[in-house]
């Protein structure tokens, strides 16, 4: 239920802070004295659309505050952790909204900032608003089949749930044939793209990691009369000698005998002989292998012509296929799938067309079934609705729920549900949006909230003058049946009729006070004096006489055996 309300710089709303109780909350007031504001102001708070122009005029930003204790948690429990909102031990809920004189908004749910479709998602399951033209979920035939589910047990709940299952199978079985069944032209011209592309990779016969190996050997061979003269200039330096001179092999032997002859006389030189000595070694050895080396070398024009045009094919089908051989490789293989799936789907689509007909069949069987629980619904809620409404002064209603066998699966099984009604004598039935007076729609829509009431599991019920249109006896009845509702939650109503005022567990005054020269709402919760005053003006206007004021007093004494 909604605890406290906290408005501040909102409209013509300087600050206001409501707290409501349980039962029936009235709201009365003079026309113009912004009980529509306060709506507003809720309905700003549950996730509707911010408008700057709801900001007070020389002021920052609005701030609405909407503080909930919600009994059972458990539905709502399960959003908040979702979002990873932490619940409050005590069961409250702390919603708020500011909307700023830039047209920016933010909202925040126990401290946690939201979005709205997070804001939405939590507060559908904590207020419901019902005014004289806000009907668009009973005025709606796509939410009609809502209503008649709602009042089901856990069975029908099982049976869509299986209808849903069977649905979303069909669909995916329609949609893998569907892209198997493509049109046969368009089919050949597939199956030739993926053959060209396989024969393409095919006939470069590619090996993983031959790429680099190639590249190697056209950098050697590309550079083959460098390296042959660099190799050679080595061999002459090392173990040749040019125009008298020593090689280098040969002046380390040298050095070598001279320390060797030496070496008996010291330790240290005969280390430095043998150090002399293995270098020498080395670079005969190294020397040896240059010369091997060099004589590999056989430079090639065909070759290196070869390596150029093989890593030019390599590289065409790497900008066609992959970054590499490796991905090319694995290109093919999976357009080899593809194609080997084409030639032959034929058998698939057989199969698949087999799977669709018995789903079909199954999923048929299941909806038949679903039909068969909401007629019987309707059946029972026809009755049940004529009789609410002839309680509310509508008696010659005759009202239908008109099941339609729809030519297509849908989630929703194969009904398409809609109202119909009838309120006067010999009319013909006729959709529940083509009703055009006020105070018959607002009857309709309290029938259907009295019955629905009883399974209803949102809290909170927000009634903004739905008694448009309605006086007298009639009034009377209504009252009583929103004072019904609110035996089991809280309603929060907005009325003039003092029938229902009267009824209040809680009545609340707005109305406009000027300060220090500007206007302004208030709104303050009366007393049994105060409320004998109120309802003394909604039942005789300006004019205030005892006479008024003991009908009032006996309304008032007359509603607590009602309530």
């Amino acid at each position: 239920m909604l605890l406290e309300l906290n408005i501040q710089n909102f409209a013509i709303i300087n600050k206001i802070r409501v707290n409501f109780s349980k039962g029936l909350n009235v709201l009365t007031g003079e026309t113009g004295a912004g009980k529509s504001i306060i709506i507003d102001a809720i309905s700003l708070v549950l996730g509707s659309r911010a408008d700057k122009e709801f900001v007070r005029a020389g002021s920052e930003k609005t701030t609405i505050e909407a503080l909930f204790f919600i009994e059972n948690m458990r539905d709502v429990e399960r959003v908040l952790e979702s979002y990873g909102i932490q619940k409050e031990k005590d069961n409250t809920l702390l919603i708020t909204r500011e909307i700023y004189n830039t047209g920016r908004s933010t909202s925040r749910v126990n401290g946690r900032t939201v979005t709205l479709s997070m804001l939405h998602e939590i507060t559908s399951k904590l207020i419901d608003i019902h005014g004289q033209h806000d009907h668009q979920s009973l005025l709606r035939s796509d939410k009609h089949s809502e209503f008649i589910d709602s009042l089901g047990d856990y069975t029908i709940i099982e049976i869509k749930e299986k209808v849903k299952k069977g649905y979303e199978e069909l669909q995916t079985l329609k949609s893998r044939l569907k892209s198997l069944s493509q049109d046969e032209m368009e089919k050949e011209r597939k199956m030739d793209l993926l053959n060209f592309q396989i024969e393409e990779i095919d006939d470069a016969r590619l090996i993983d990691g031959e790429e680099e190996s190639l590249i190697a050997e056209y950098s050697l061979l590309s550079n083959a009369e460098s390296i042959v003269v660099t190799l050679a200039d080595a061999i002459a330096n090392l173990d040749s000698g040019f125009y008298g001179n020593k090689s280098i092999i040969d002046q380390l032997n040298n050095i070598y005998t001279n320390l060797h002859k030496v070496s008996k006389h010291s330790e240290d030189i005969r280390n430095f002989a043998n150090t002399f000595e293995s270098i020498v070694y080395q670079l005969q050895d190294l020397t040896r292998e240059i010369r091997y080396y060099q004589d590999k070398i056989d430079y090639s024009p065909e070759r290196l012509k070869f390596l150029d045009e093989r890593l030019d094919l390599i590289n065409k089908l790497k900008r066609k296929y992959g970054k590499t051989i490796n991905e090319i490789l694995e290109y093919r293989d999976r357009i080899n799938k593809d194609l080997n799936l084409l030639l032959n789907c034929e058998e698939e689509i057989r199969e698949l067309r087999s799977k669709i007909q018995q789903c079909e069949t199954e999923l048929n069987n299941i909806c038949k079934d679903l039909t068969e629980k909401r007629t019987c619904i309707s059946e029972k809620f026809e009755r049940e609705i004529t009789k609410e409404l002839s309680d509310v002064n509508m008696p010659n209603v005759n009202f239908k729920v008109k099941i339609e066998k729809l030519e297509h699966f849908t989630q929703n099984g194969l009904d398409k549900i809609e109202f119909l009604i009838s309120t006067n004598p010999n009319e013909p039935l006729k959709s529940l949006a083509k009703i055009v007076s006020g105070g018959e729609m607002s009857r309709i829509m309290l029938a259907f909230k009295s019955i629905l009431a009883e399974i209803d599991k949102i809290p909170t019920l927000i009634f903004d003058e739905i008694d448009t249109g309605i006086s007298g006896r009639t009034a009377q009845i209504v009252g009583e049946k929103i004072a019904n509702i609110a035996s089991n939650h809280q309603v929060i109503c907005i009325t003039h009729l003092p029938q229902i005022a009267a009824l209040a567990d809680s009545h609340y005054l707005i109305h406009k006070k000027i300060t220090d020269k500007e206007l302004t709402t208030e709104i303050i919760k009366l007393d049994y004096n105060e409320r004998v005053e109120e309802l003394s003006r909604l039942l005789g206007g300006v004019s205030l006489t005892e006479t008024t004021k003991q009908h009032a007093r006996e309304m008032i004494e007359m509603s607590k055996k009602i309530r």
